[in-house]
């Protein structure tokens, strides 16, 4: 099987984008499943019903997020209605809406989809090496299993690139926006890449207009972000899975 694997989806520009791209792309390359990550796909921040929507109207059978999950309050019970919206697994569940990982029955065979947060320059939230433990043994009869692993430092990814190798079909980094240019086979057969980038304007600071990032970082005063317009590009790692094995057999990276 094909897994299509997409950046940070930024604000209604990206959204709009994905809607106008992905399909063209998934008839092209005869894409079965598609993972987005949607933690920023409502302008400013976050993640609502509605971008939800467009992400599932483009072609997305699973969206993912990360440390904007709950930006916006209006989403906390989409996730909880949403089985196909996930959280990452290492908030905890007592007091977080949704759940951190899904499994999708396609006749043929079951995808399970976990998402994960780092905690290197993030919240202290669990261990994500532990809690994806924890969830391994839960899902053991889920042949195919991919991790959004959705973390600030690319050590962390690499370390949970190694760590999960042969345990898992795949481990996809989001949260930098920018796509690194190792996209590779594990060793054991796992398919990575440390981050598969973004889906929004080009000529932007990761999506925001390029004159208010600049003042941020000068001036060092509060700036209110808004989308950059211009020209669009969604960043995508696609995995071809062996479904008997797990095991990834092709993974390239595009910028399409």
């Amino acid at each position: 099987m094909k897994v299509l694997c997409i950046g940070d989806v930024v604000g209604s520009v990206g959204c709009n984008y994905l809607l106008k791209t992905l399909p063209l792309f998934k008839r092209e390359k005869k894409i079965d499943f598609v993972i987005a990550n949607g933690e920023n796909s409502s302008d400013g921040n976050g993640l609502t019903p509605a971008s939800a929507k467009q992400l599932f109207d483009s072609g997305v059978n699973v969206i993912t997020s990360g440390n904007h999950a709950f930006r916006r309050r209006e989403s906390y019970d989409y996730y909880d209605e949403c089985p196909e919206l996930i959280r990452p697994a290492n908030y905890p569940d007592s007091t977080t809406p949704g759940r951190g990982y899904t499994v999708v029955d396609m006749l043929r065979y079951k995808v399970c989809v976990i998402n994960m947060l780092g905690t290197m320059f993030l919240e202290p939230l669990d261990c994500p090496f532990a809690k994806i433990d924890r969830i391994l043994k839960e899902t053991e009869n889920c042949k195919i299993r991919i991790l959004d692993f959705h973390a600030e430092a690319t050590a962390e990814k690499r370390a949970m690139g190694f760590y999960l190798d042969g345990s898992v079909s795949a481990v996809f980094g989001t949260h930098t926006h920018v796509q690194t240019a190792d996209a590779a086979i594990l060793p054991n057969g796992t398919g990575y890449i440390t981050d598969v980038g973004m889906t929004g304007t080009i000529d932007s600071v990761l999506g925001v207009k390029k004159e208010l990032a600049i003042s941020k970082f000068k001036d060092k005063m509060p700036v209110r972000f808004d989308l950059a317009d211009g020209e669009c590009r969604m960043d995508c790692v696609l995995f071809e899975i062996n479904e008997k094995t797990g095991k990834t057999i092709l993974a390239e990276r595009y910028s399409v």
